[in-house]
């Protein structure tokens, strides 16, 4: 290989990591999406295939990994480090597909089989044991939501392949000007030119029905801007329950009919068993029999009792040899109206988190032996207990179904669509972003509060420890918003539609049919690799 050609090769490789990051939330310029895979593709059009050639998608990769989620960094040095490294690995593995198929069927099948091969990797990293998502391509166009409002027959899976089909586009458009064919320059630039009109036309179609009118009932969310790294040096667990109910007091009225606190605002770790008679919580069940319609939805960290059994495989074990879960959880609670029963709230209902961050709240059993280096660093060892499937908070007395999502959670469409099959109507989003300080972090995660909002065609209450609380409408247009680092609460009036968007009747198909087409394809590469080798013994 010249010299040369290593250098400018590498230049490319960068300009594409660096086009990925411009393009991503919340750099405001994503439209560098539509095109930021072509330097990388036109490097390895321009020599031969070879393992070789694997050095330039990773050095895009790791460009990409490291402009965009740098800031785990605030929270975990060695899981940034794990994070960015192990996922730029898997990232290649699209690229490595690429590069055989290229070898053996030329250009145009084998960028098939990249779009292919790229989207069921992000399906596979949607669904196993170290599930990380953060990075897949269609969360990066959450910014223009106006223009992606087809995601509610989609998810985000139509806007990866969107945004593969303008970059092939655009490669092909490059290497027609290289080589100056006029008539195939002027079909692919039309051809550019009338997919976003059609993909404009597509969300006007689908905008969601704005004239629906609001209930009357209002939802409530709390950001009391705890600081999670001095969360028990600056204030007791008492002042800080306190803190909660004193913003919520300055929102909720008589029609106030759900209020959301974030991920962990309830921290006084206690039995779930226990919670009602635990005198920390005393004033938040005094807050709701001043408003016996009220609903709070809040987060929660408490632990389950199993006995002398390990009901579970993430169960821990006390020195009194009984078995335990921790959970990170959502709880429901309301007052009870019975004035004949002794207890001032109703039985509470809790869900455990079940999306937990690999490394931090839990690890794959290949990677257990290492639990001891992921506590160090903020980890657990035993990892959170889950709950085994969604559990949506239904209110007693109006029809409004909240679905509890912690956190992590609101980054899976598909099982936040799980949640709004289950008769969920409400997305209630409770997360505590502070650890990664003012970072792109926490601004990404908002904009992809917008995506599940769009997709299940339901209201968003982001309720966020930090920052940023918001209520996200139908779609994707972000109502009120609180900014970061504020403590204060919002309140707003939403409609709780019944009807189900096609995504949440099918889910992450298009993910599916590129899992089919990815099988497929190997098989005959496989095949036809066989062949050769016969072929050449045989000769």
């Amino acid at each position: 290989m010249k010299k040369g050609y290593a250098f400018s090769a590498i230049g490319a490789s960068v300009l594409c990591g660096i086009l990925l990051t411009l393009g991503w939330p919340d750099w405001s310029f994503t439209i560098a999406l539509l095109f930021a895979w072509v330097p990388l593709l036109w490097v390895i059009e321009q020599h031969p295939p070879a393992f070789t050639l694997m050095r330039y998608p990773a050095i895009a990769l790791l460009v990409w990994n490291i402009g965009t989620t740098w800031w785990l960094w605030n929270s975990t040095g060695f899981g940034a480090v794990a994070a960015i490294i192990i996922n730029t690995c898997l990232m290649c593995l699209p690229w490595w597909g690429y590069i055989s198929l290229k070898k053996q069927w030329g250009r145009w099948p084998s960028l098939l089989g990249l779009v292919a091969f790229w989207l069921c990797f992000e399906w596979v990293h949607l669904n196993w044991s170290i599930s990380w998502p953060w990075l897949t391509l269609g969360n990066g166009l959450s910014p223009m939501a106006a223009m992606i409002q087809w995601y509610s027959y989609t998810g985000v899976a139509g806007g990866s392949l969107l945004i593969w089909i303008m970059n092939i586009l655009a490669f092909q458009l490059l290497l027609s000007t290289q080589k100056k064919q006029t008539r195939h320059t002027v079909v692919y630039s039309v051809s550019i030119f009338l997919l976003w009109l059609f993909v404009g036309w597509m969300s006007y179609l689908a905008q969601w029905d704005n004239g629906k009118k609001n209930t009357k009932e209002n939802i409530v969310v709390v950001q009391p801007n705890i600081d999670p790294y001095q969360k028990f040096e600056s204030l007791t667990t008492a002042q800080q329950i306190e803190k909660l109910v004193s913003i919520s007091k300055s929102k909720i009225d008589s029609n106030t009919s759900i209020l959301v606190w974030p991920e962990t605002a309830m921290s006084a770790a206690d039995w779930q068993d226990n919670i009602p008679v635990n005198p920390y919580y005393q004033p938040v069940f005094q807050l709701l029999q001043q408003y016996p319609n009220l609903q709070l939805v809040s987060g929660i960290e408490t632990f389950k009792r199993y006995g002398t059994t390990a009901a579970t495989t993430t169960a821990r074990k006390t020195e009194e040899g009984i078995y335990y879960d921790a959970f990170n959880a959502a709880v429901q609670l309301q007052a009870r109206k019975d004035s004949q029963s002794m207890d001032v709230i109703q039985p509470p209902v809790f869900y455990n988190k079940s999306k937990l961050v690999p490394g931090v709240e839990t690890l794959p059993s290949f990677l257990r032996f290492m639990a001891p280096v992921f506590e160090q660093f903020g980890g657990s060892t035993g990892g959170y207990g889950v709950s085994d499937t969604p559990v949506v908070f239904r209110h007693p007395m109006f029809l409004q179904n909240a679905a509890p999502i912690i956190c992590y959670e609101s980054v899976y469409g598909e099982y936040v669509a799980d949640y709004v099959k289950r008769g969920a109507n409400l997305l209630t989003i409770m997360t505590n972003d502070g650890w990664w300080g003012n970072t792109d972090g926490h601004k990404q995660h908002l904009q992809y509060a917008k995506l599940r909002a769009i997709e299940t065609r339901r209201w968003v209450a982001r309720s966020a420890n930090t920052g940023i609380s918001a209520f996200i409408d139908p779609t994707g247009k972000i109502v009120q918003q609180l900014e970061w680092n504020q403590a204060g609460a919002l309140q707003q009036s939403v409609y709780t539609p019944g009807e189900l968007s096609f995504y949440v009747q099918h889910g992450d198909y298009i993910f599916k049919i590129a899992v089919t087409a990815s099988v497929f394809l190997l098989l005959i590469s496989l095949r036809k690799r066989s062949k050769n080798v016969r072929k050449n013994q045989s000769a």
